[in-house]
């Protein structure tokens, strides 16, 4: 059975065909133009309709801009996510565009919210790492420009902006060889649909894990979980518990980390007997009760790139994808000590 990322998407011809009308009164009925009839009007949207077809960005450029750029974020709950937006936001300010924010909440996510958002006639997307594949995106950036954050895809028609994610977890496993850890635990989130072509941030770092572990001699120790409840929380304190030698944990982002610390603290534990570092660097890292050590992505620079790659195709008019990588930075605090020897 087809699904909306694999399936063939409607062309014109396909409505003009199934209408029993010309492709040009097509153009016409989407473009709002004079001399249609109400009737042919209503046949030819009707059709659009049943057959889901959405027109091109040809079309969309006929009609005029609607000042309004998509920004479709995984789900609420991430302060990263925030700051993507803050960038995008501020990026725009002084222009007549808006950002339309569209969260995936439950089964609304990925494939829904992407074609909600082209449905609504935004003038471009921006993308946090969607669960959809690279083939549906480069359909999608033929009916409007996309700009995928996050996830490293190799693609042709949509640009990308990432983090180093090979750099970063480097930095963050330097710095804990450094401090003389010898059983680093790696807790990240299970991602689904991994592919050479597309990996999500979290693969790229839990693969780059398990590489320099292996180089440095040392056992990888990945544990799954989820942000859902208490899931990170609980993930970090039966890792613990099960493991006494673990005098360390590289968690996938912030909200693994500061979760970690929290099981930690549970168990009557500190930083002297076990370090945490994160990645992101949210606003909350920073806080002197917190104090994680972290590797900053600069998120909020990542959302005003992503508006300056949209508006070199929105105003610009270029169609050649590019693909922008962010240098991450390592930010030591207090929750990273060198390795307890009791431990």
């Amino acid at each position: 059975m087809s699904t909306p990322a694999t399936r063939r998407r409607p062309s014109m011809d396909d409505v003009a065909k199934a209408a029993g009308v010309s492709k040009g009164a097509v153009s016409k009925v989407i473009r709002d133009a004079y001399g249609v009839s109400p009737e042919m009007r209503q046949r030819v949207e009707a059709t659009i309709r049943e057959l889901g077809y959405r027109p091109r960005i040809a079309a969309r450029a006929m009609r005029g801009s609607s000042f309004s750029i998509g920004l479709e974020i995984p789900n609420l709950d991430s302060e990263f996510f925030t700051q993507i937006m803050k960038g995008a936001a501020s990026q725009l300010s002084g222009t007549n565009y808006q950002l339309m924010i569209a969260p995936g909440l439950g089964e609304l996510s990925g494939t829904p919210v992407l074609e909600n958002l082209a449905d609504r006639q935004v003038d471009g997307i921006i993308a946090i790492s969607p669960e959809v594949t690279p083939e549906w995106l480069e359909e999608l950036s033929r009916e409007v420009p996309v700009v995928l954050l996050g996830r490293h895809d190799k693609s042709a028609s949509y640009d990308t902006i990432t983090n180093d994610d090979e750099a970063g977890t480097r930095l963050a496993l330097d710095h804990l060889l450094g401090l003389g850890h010898r059983r680093i635990a790696h807790l990240t989130l299970r991602m689904k649909n991994e592919r050479s072509d597309a990996q999500p941030p979290h693969t790229v770092r839990r693969l780059m894990y398990e590489r320099v572990t292996a180089d440095a001699g040392l056992e990888p120790l990945v544990v799954y979980s989820d942000l859902a409840g208490d899931g990170a929380y609980l993930s970090a304190k039966e890792l613990l518990v099960s493991d006494p030698r673990i005098t360390a944990i590289f968690a996938g982002n912030d909200t693994l980390a500061i979760e970690s610390l929290r099981a930690i603290a549970d168990l009557g534990l500190t930083a002297e007997d076990v370090s945490v570092i994160g990645y992101d660097d949210i606003r909350m890292a920073g806080h002197p009760l917190v104090s994680l050590s972290t590797i900053d992505q600069f998120g909020e620079a990542m959302g005003r790139a992503a508006i300056d790659l949209l508006m070199e195709r929105i105003r610009g008019g270029r169609t050649e994808p590019r693909h922008r990588e962010l240098e991450p930075k390592l930010r030591v605090r207090a929750s990273t000590r060198p390795a307890s020897p009791t431990r």
